[in-house]
């Protein structure tokens, strides 16, 4: 016998007028981000200057991390000088994207930029198992001129290039990221939903404190990383 509480159990037809009320916010919400992303569409830009990055095969400037492509999604990865295992919320993140081809239709390019020096940052994502082209900006401006300074927060930073030209089109950070997230929609139709303490569930539903039951880095290691055998 369960120890959780249970949602109420209803017949059929009431069962599907719930649903169906539901289902009106969800589309309202949905036409919300139709047009959320219409502006984002309508949005000026600003001109980057030329920065250069380091990439497996040495230095890169920013213009040409796109590849030939037009558009450019950067994930700025926290990077914590010295430890071995780096923030579980951006390596369990970025270990979602393992098949970004679909891009290619789309004229755009989706990579990793983090503070760390180039060869440690090649090694953790190794360790760790992810598969998107890894560049560092520790001997540039640029992770703190997009809002990912040096032993700060993650970012999500889009980019619009024109010849030799870049410019930023579009930024997000903190809860902004999950939108681009696989995981938490998944979690979020089930029916405890996230369990941490925050978030607003009927009496009685499972709760643990925010992050617990998170995946560390060292678990995705384990998963996927170069000595998970996978």
């Amino acid at each position: 016998m369960t120890t959780h509480a249970l949602p109420p159990v209803v017949d059929t037809a009431t069962w599907e007028r719930r649903l169906e009320a539901l289902r009106a916010r969800e589309k309202a919400a949905t036409r919300e981000l139709d047009a959320i992303a219409a502006e984002r569409r309508r949005l000026p830009m600003v001109e980057m200057p030329d920065y250069t990055l380091e990439g497996e095969e040495g230095l890169v400037r920013l213009a040409d991390v796109f590849e030939g492509k037009r558009q450019l999604i950067v994930y700025n990865h926290m990077w914590f000088p010295g430890k071995e295992w780096q923030c579980p919320g951006c390596t369990g993140f970025t270990s979602q994207y393992t098949r970004l081809e679909f891009l290619d239709n789309y004229d755009a390019r989706f990579v990793i930029v983090t503070q760390g020096p180039i060869d440690e940052a090649l090694a953790y994502k190794q360790r760790v198992g992810n598969q998107m082209a890894w560049y560092s900006t520790a001997n540039s401006s640029f992770g703190a001129d997009v809002g990912a300074p040096p032993d700060g927060g993650f970012a999500v930073n889009v980019f619009l290039r024109d010849g030799d030209t870049v410019y930023r089109t579009w930024h997000t950070s903190g809860r902004g990221v999950e939108q681009l997230s696989h995981t938490f929609a998944l979690i979020d139709v089930l029916p405890y939903g996230r369990q941490e303490e925050w978030q607003d569930s009927p009496e009685g539903w499972p709760q643990s404190p925010t992050y617990s039951r998170w995946a560390t880095s060292k678990d995705i290691a384990a998963l996927y990383g170069s000595g998970s055998g996978g």
